[in-house]
């Protein structure tokens, strides 16, 4: 029997210049969703990133959010206001998955977006790691960029 009502999937990052890692996680989102997944994605503020990476991104948050919205896999993109706390944006999207890549493995990702495995327990939405495409990232391009 099919679902009514679309799987919701959620990931959230900073996704400064977006590379073919963040096209295939987004694209795993839309798989581990199945055909009727929505995949909506919080994007992290310019002074939060500031803040937690001691620089400010090279795209600014309105250059992102475009990014994001021009990608095929993606159905909403939203600011993370809450920044290090991200439970207004989970309450808001409330999401069957909440989507991470695997290079926050290890990490306390919980405790770095300010909720509990409680608090997702409570919501009925599972935290899913997907592989970390090796050898891609936005840190790998800026050095390049020098």
């Amino acid at each position: 029997m099919e679902r009514d009502v679309a799987v919701k999937v959620l990931t959230i990052g900073t996704f400064d210049l977006i590379h073919p890692g963040h096209v295939a996680l987004l694209e795993r989102c839309v798989e581990l969703g199945g055909a009727r997944a929505h995949v909506s994605v919080g994007v992290n503020t310019d002074d939060f990133i500031r803040r937690y990476k001691g620089k400010y991104p090279v795209m600014t948050l309105v250059e992102r959010l475009e990014m994001l919205r021009s990608i095929r896999w993606v159905d909403e993109v939203l600011i993370n206001k809450g920044n290090e706390d991200c439970k207004p944006l989970i309450d808001e999207v409330m999401p069957d998955l909440l989507v991470v890549g695997s290079d926050w493995m290890g990490r306390d990702y919980l405790k770095q977006i300010g909720v509990t495995r409680e608090y997702l327990e409570k919501r009925n939405i599972a935290l899913v790691f997907l592989p970390y495409t090796v050898g891609v990232s936005s840190t790998a391009i800026r050095a390049r960029l020098k």
